[in-house]
Parts: structure tokens; C-alpha cells; sequence
């Protein structure tokens, strides 16, 4: 069985038609079960309002997205990984320890660690910073299209 652990940004490419869809939907084809963290879970949604309160959704688009989330998941192509009180350890053990030029947001470092402590090696994602802080949890961070500067520096939500 192949897996991938994917953040936001690329669940998002998955239901949005938009730069790096095509790739990101390309490279899910190829993997048998999609993993987030649960706290992904939260910002995923957070992230389809935001395109709703932007205008680039509307209501019932966010609705449909969310039904096709809880379809993949209820079929197990999509599984959310717990966030637990080692991995938020691991995170203050990694932000204690990180080089004082580290640009890590908490939600980034949330994704990285729940990928490390669930034994994956690879986080695929286009967040410039999230890519960039991979090696501090032991992970290789993997892009599968170019990154456009407007679209890695969004915040999720």
C-alpha cells in the first residue's frame, strides 16, 4: 500500500482547480491512502471559507467540498493522524533547538511533527517555509510543481 502525508495547501489542490492542481492530483492518483493531521483537518476548512469569504467559492462549493472530504475519508482513501501531547513535545523540542533564522508557523511545525511521529519520511506540500523546516524533523519535504510566490506565502485561513 502506497501512502503520502499531505498538508493543506495540497488537500486544497485537490478539490480547487488551481496552479498545482493538475500535479498534485496527478501524484494522488499514484498513492493508495492520503494521510493529514486532525489539526489539517480544521484548517482545511478554515481554508474553503476563507475562498467563500474571499469570492473565489461560493457557500454551496465549500459544502460540496466538505461532502467529498468526508467521502474520501469514510471510503479510507483520506485518513486524519491524532495530534497528541508527544507530538506537541516534539514541537517545543524543535523550536527550543532550531537555528534563530527558522521561519516556522505553529500549524507547519503541527504537520511536520504528525508526519515524523507517524513514521513518514516525506511531507508533500508547496509552503515555502513548511518545505524549508522538513529537515528539522527528519523529513524530506517534496513539491510536485513549481512554487509561484503569491501562492506559497498564503496563509491557510
Amino acid at each position: 500500500m502506497t501512502t503520502a502525508y499531505y498538508d493543506t495547501s495540497y488537500l486544497l489542490k485537490l478539490q480547487l482547480m488551481e496552479v498545482g492542481s493538475a500535479e498534485v492530483l496527478s501524484h494522488a492518483c499514484t498513492v493508495d491512502v492520503i494521510f493529514c493531521s486532525l489539526h489539517g483537518r480544521a484548517e482545511f476548512v478554515s481554508a474553503c471559507h476563507r475562498k467563500v469569504r474571499e469570492r473565489q467559492a461560493t457557500l454551496i462549493q465549500l459544502q460540496a467540498m466538505l461532502a467529498q472530504t468526508h467521502a474520501d475519508t469514510a471510503a479510507g482513501a483520506l485518513k486524519w493522524l491524532p495530534v497528541t501531547e508527544s507530538l506537541i513535545e516534539h514541537v517545543e523540542h524543535i523550536f527550543s533547538t532550531a537555528p534563530s533564522d527558522t521561519f516556522l508557523r505553529a500549524a507547519d511545525a503541527m504537520h511536520l511533527a504528525c508526519a515524523a511521529g507517524h513514521g513518514f519520511t516525506e511531507i508533500y506540500s508547496n509552503d515555502r517555509h513548511l518545505l524549508a523546516a522538513a529537515p528539522l524533523f527528519g523529513l524530506v519535504g517534496v513539491n510536485r510543481f513549481p512554487m509561484i510566490e503569491k501562492a506559497q506565502d498564503q496563509h491557510l485561513g
